[in-house]
């Protein structure tokens, strides 16, 4: 299942921030940066962190890819039948 970040994307733009303004705001590392622009999973710890710098919460920053979860559904139903 993936996970998109275009939703942190757009709010740093909303509130007239870049890469560099979040990291040094909520304390993460450029890899974490890198992994985020990546659409790569990262720890829980970092999603936190950014929320409360952002004074947000994860469904603001986040949401499941929509195509991946149409696909998990059908494999769910081939499977129960």
């Amino acid at each position: 299942m993936g996970i998109s970040y275009k939703k942190l994307w757009k709010l740093l733009i909303d509130k007239n921030m870049n890469k560099g303004d979040l990291q040094k705001l909520s304390g993460i590392s450029t890899s974490s940066i890198a992994k985020l622009a990546k659409g790569e999973n990262v720890q829980t710890e970092i999603l936190v962190k950014i929320c409360f710098a952002l004074n947000c919460d994860t469904s603001d920053i986040m949401e499941f890819e929509r195509d991946d979860l149409s696909n998990a559904h059908r494999i769910g139903a081939e499977v129960k039948t």
